[in-house]
């Protein structure tokens, strides 16, 4: 199978760097944000049970159809676990309740999801460490022309469908459409539609946005024949050097087998870089869990930063700055102190 999908690889080539712009971005970001904390303290919360993993084995818990877990995929296929000397067994899921589900029962040791479905389960006690952050981009809102939807001036009054009212999405948009002066508990209405009928839900004027991710969102607008228009995304300043999804794992396991985190990190940004400069071989990776084209999957890969994976002191910032908006829109506990949590639940692997 790996051949086959090398041979695939091999097929599209390894294209050339981003432009410039994009390589004089990823290094000002890097300098910004990667840096070395202090090794932190373990919060005090409820363990899992001993890992069932052999030693050199890491159970990955992740979403296999999300076009934006692609370089997952690259790793696994083209032997990047390997050469940093640990094997992956992936754990697939298709909710975010499954991947804390897949932590909590031992079935996963490490899980990479949006860092909206982890920071709220971390604040009431759920014993995981989050490590890296793997790439910004995956969640964007579109409107319906037809209904006179096309940016956030015509937002007040509308519905907006989700897949989860009360998941990452709609706590996403929640913050940025706060940011934009639009309450979103009064302005908009938020409606739960399955994921495969959320463009009917337009169609038929139930609703008239859509928030979701790639790449159902992607194929939904593509099938719109430019209806849908894109409003916001988590790319949208202030959010455009942010990530959306990260690395966590068991905090019993990162105390007993450190080493085989570490491994497992660098593994996945090596896999990122390459999605970042190559991205039609990530593409052609990831083609076998997706029916969308090879060119489809490449160009949402394109519109994601995944040159964007701090560690440490800069993804401490970032669990900082999520937390402050989530505590505005009412997701996590005033009393939550920011600085003193991102200490708690935020590990720098080159302490």
């Amino acid at each position: 199978m790996r051949q086959v999908i090398q041979n695939r690889i091999d097929s599209v080539g390894l294209e050339s760097a981003w432009s410039n712009s994009t390589t004089r971005r990823q290094f000002l970001y890097r300098a910004g944000l990667l840096g070395i904390a202090a090794p932190l303290g373990l919060a005090g919360c409820k363990t899992f049970g001993k890992s069932k993993s052999k030693p050199g084995v890491v159970r990955l818990a992740y979403g296999e159809a999300a076009v934006c877990q692609a370089p997952v995929a690259l790793a696994a296929a083209t032997g990047i676990f390997a050469k940093h000397g640990i094997e992956v067994q992936l754990v697939n899921f298709s909710a975010p309740d499954e991947l804390l589900q897949s932590m909590s029962t031992g079935k996963a040791d490490a899980g990479i999801g949006m860092i909206m479905s982890w920071l709220k389960p971390m604040e009431q006690g759920f014993d995981v460490q989050l490590v890296m952050g793997t790439h910004g981009g995956c969640t964007r809102m579109v409107g319906s022309k037809k209904a006179g939807v096309t940016d956030l001036r015509h937002l007040k009054g509308k519905t907006i469908a989700v897949s989860d009212v009360s998941g990452s999405a709609r706590n996403t948009f929640s913050i940025l459409l706060t940011e934009n002066g639009i309450d979103p508990n009064k302005d908009v209405e938020w409606k739960t539609f399955p994921a495969t009928l959320l463009g009917m839900a337009v169609e038929k004027n139930i609703a008239q946005v859509i928030a979701a991710s790639d790449p159902v969102l992607y194929l939904i607008q593509k099938k719109s024949n430019g209806d849908l228009v894109e409003i916001l995304s988590n790319l949208t300043p202030p959010w455009n050097d942010r990530v959306c999804c990260v690395l966590g794992v068991s905090g019993r396991f990162l105390r007993e087998r450190r080493s085989e985190v570490r491994a497992l990190a660098a593994s996945l940004i090596e896999a990122a870089d390459t999605t970042m400069n190559y991205p039609a071989a990530t593409a052609a990776a990831f083609a076998p869990h997706t029916t969308a084209s090879v060119a489809d999957i490449t160009t949402m890969l394109q519109s994601e930063t995944h040159c964007c994976h701090p560690t440490g002191k800069g993804l401490k910032h970032q669990v900082v700055v999520f937390t402050e908006e989530l505590q505005k829109v009412g997701v996590m506990k005033a009393s939550t102190i920011p600085d003193k949590f991102a200490e708690q639940v935020v590990s720098d692997l080159l302490a």
